[in-house]
């Protein structure tokens, strides 16, 4: 069946919405539309598995832990390696920050 990353986002969004697409063994895909949302001032990611990550729409920034900011708009895309702590620390408001997320 052929869906669209873009289709059947709610009109209200009080909190991020996270939605696991697809998933193999260790290989997990997710799509998450943030709207304004942030990763809270004490909450560090501390992953076990590496995570890429594209921005597809909207636009973001990340924080990590030795103070790092990287900046994003659509299009952009990372790795970031398993146990890098980071944060999401703005995404876009008047545009959804659709976000495709890999972990492997």
């Amino acid at each position: 069946m052929i869906k669209n990353i873009f289709e059947n986002i709610p009109a209200e969004l009080k909190d991020e919405l996270i939605e696991t697409i697809a998933q193999k063994g260790n290989l997990r895909i997710e799509r998450i539309i943030s709207r304004g949302h942030v990763t809270p001032e004490n909450k560090w990611y501390d992953q076990s598995e590496d995570e890429f990550v594209l921005l597809l729409q909207g636009e973001a920034r990340l924080l990590f832990e030795n103070n790092e900011v990287i900046k994003l708009k659509s299009g952009d895309y990372l790795t970031i390696p398993a146990h890098k702590k980071h944060r999401v620390v703005f995404t876009s408001e008047n545009i959804d920050a659709v976000w495709l997320t890999v972990f492997f």
